[in-house]
């Protein structure tokens, strides 16, 4: 399956013919294709021989012959693999791979610009997930839809009463994105997709303002990436109690919703309690927010700073206050049995919120409230684990920094470039030549998103130290997240030939049209199995998916793995130039 705006035409006219010969699912390679003068990689499971041919898409001549590398052992399942490296071969066109003791591969493309639509399909993505809106067809295609969830009139939970809004008062909270593949909204997880999205845009705001996604905001004055930011912000704004500064962890229903269209889904909606790791994330994200709306609307800009002051005013009175979802429903009524997100160490939170409010407003106050460097270690980030987030933003605005900030940089620009050396360390050996799955504990919940953040800090570490290698690793993962893999799956829905056809995703499963909502990232293989699915091919780190609706564990989808996908995808796009075999 080719999503119509991944590839040219030309491609999708070429898999007849290729259908009409062998179709090898052993050559594993990025789907969509590779940048002309840009490393070429595929890699070949199983014995085949020992050479491989590069044939035109639609003639079938022979352009180029390469010579397979030796064998490579997977660790996790003991099958052998072979690299295909035909990086030398340049010339634009669409091609596939031909071995003649195995078959031939889909079909890809050389061309620049190659993974324009993976960036912009990835960012509407987020369009498809908007709460409270009609999608009409002129944005959406077919996955065109009525209104879902106004939240014009949410109660406020016995858990999140205060004595200006006690419990039952109704609020509205409208807009945001769905979180995944339920129907609810969560600050946490909005806190992580908010800042990684926010960041591409100023680590790449000449690319980012050329991103056209064609959703209802585009050509206005504001780039589409800040637009679709503003509808999530929009909604985190009201989450806010006005009245204290506290943020309420999530709007939701007290249980999921069934496998049925926004519309459909009309049960009571809640927001429950206000804690200090959604206040802190609101801090940093409306902080951030702040300096980047500034130019666009400055009114704006003037009210994120205001609510992500009174934000961290509020954490700093209310310092520990954990979200506990069975703990709250011992004492308050109705239970809430959906996403708890729930986190038991907060100085993270702390370290991203002080830092984004002392980017921001310069004030060394914040950059000395909390320690922002408890040790030498740069985390991979993830919704619970934000640290690095800081560090990056640290690095990208060094020159707005004051003396202070700018006196630790030496140190903490040394300590993400060890990070992304250790992330290289060993790869040109492993059985799929990626960054991605050099140990079992890569692949856990969202392994998509660490592949995907794993890109990222590699992406980190080349703003810091222009090197090569740290270009070409980042490229290595959106390969794996492409095709380049042990399961053979381009796990970005619609876009490559064997994608994820029945993802853990509520529009897609109930809206009657046989493909998914393009442009949504599967979580990929996970291993630990939680949601007991019979379909699973086996429990092997690196292959345990299974593309089907019940795998809400390895097949449903998150924003917090989209907005990585959108930034590995668009930053790569930016700097394609830079590259090089």
């Amino acid at each position: 399956m080719i999503y119509k705006l991944s590839l040219p035409c030309l491609l999708a006219c070429s898999i007849l013919s290729v259908n009409a010969q062998q179709v090898s699912e052993n050559i594993r390679l990025n789907q969509i294709g590779f940048y002309p003068n840009a490393p070429k990689i595929a890699v070949v499971a199983g014995d085949a021989g020992s050479l491989f041919y590069i044939r035109d898409a639609q003639n079938q001549k022979i352009v180029f012959t390469g010579t397979l590398g030796p064998t490579r052992t997977n660790p996790f399942s003991q099958k052998i693999t072979h690299v295909a490296d035909f990086s030398a071969f340049q010339t634009p066109g669409i091609y596939l791979i031909d071995l003649p003791q195995t078959g031939s591969s889909y079909p890809f493309s050389i061309q620049k610009n190659v993974h324009r639509n993976v960036a912009i399909g990835s960012l509407r993505g987020f369009y498809y997930q908007r709460a409270s809106t009609a999608l009409p067809e002129k944005y959406a295609g077919a996955w065109h839809r009525t209104a879902g969830h106004p939240d014009i009139r949410v109660v406020v939970h016995p858990s999140a009463a205060s004595a200006a809004r006690p419990a039952g008062t109704i609020i509205a909270a409208p807009q945001g994105w769905y979180d995944a593949g339920d129907y609810n909204k969560y600050v946490v997880n909005s806190g992580i997709s908010m800042g990684t999205l926010l960041s591409l845009f100023e680590d790449f705001p000449a690319y980012c303002k050329a991103l056209n996604t064609n959703i209802p905001e585009s050509g206005n004055a504001m780039p589409d990436v800040l637009d679709e930011v503003l509808w999530n912000l929009r909604w985190m704004l009201a989450m806010q109690d006005p009245s204290d500064g506290g943020v309420y962890h999530k709007l939701t229903n007290p249980r999921f919703d069934g496998m049925v269209m926004p519309n459909k889904a009309t049960e009571t909606r809640y927001v429950v309690q206000k804690n200090t790791i959604a206040t802190l994330d609101f801090a940093a994200v409306t902080a951030q927010a702040s300096r980047i709306f500034r130019m666009y609307d400055k009114n704006l800009a003037d009210s994120c700073l205001l609510a992500a002051e009174k934000a961290w005013k509020w954490a700093l009175a209310n310092p520990a206050v954990a979200y506990d979802q069975n703990a709250m429903n011992k004492t308050f009524d109705p239970d809430v049995v959906t996403g708890g997100y729930e986190d038991g160490d907060n100085r993270d939170e702390w370290i991203w919120a002080a830092t984004e409010l002392y980017i921001t407003t310069k004030k060394d106050a914040y950059y000395q409230a909390v320690p922002l460097y408890p040790d030498a270690l740069v985390p991979l980030p993830s919704w619970s684990q934000v640290r690095s987030l800081a560090y990056y933003s640290l690095i990208r605005c060094e020159k707005d920094l004051t003396k202070r900030g700018k006196n630790d940089l030496p140190a903490l620009k040394k300590r993400v470039l060890a990070m992304a050396d250790a992330l290289i360390k060993g790869t040109a050996t492993q059985p799929y030549n990626t960054v991605m799955g050099k140990t079992a504990g890569d692949y856990s919940w969202g392994s998509s998103a660490n592949a995907a953040n794993q890109g990222i800090a590699l992406l980190q570490a080349y703003h810091i130290q222009n090197k090569q290698q740290y270009l070409r690793f980042a490229l290595g993962n959106l390969d794996y997240l492409l095709g380049r893999n042990a399961t053979g799956y381009s796990f970005l829905t619609g876009f490559g030939h064997k994608t994820p056809m029945h993802p853990h995703h509520r529009p897609s499963e109930a809206d009657g049209i046989g493909e998914p909502v393009p442009g949504l990232l599967s979580g990929g293989p996970n291993p630990a199995q939680q949601d007991h699915c019979t379909t699973y091919p086996n429990k092997l780190p690196d292959e345990s998916f299974t593309d089907d609706v019940c795998s809400y564990a390895s097949n449903e989808i998150a924003i917090n793995w989209n907005a990585p996908m959108v930034y590995l995808a668009a930053a790569i796009e930016a700097l394609q130039e830079k590259l090089h075999p």
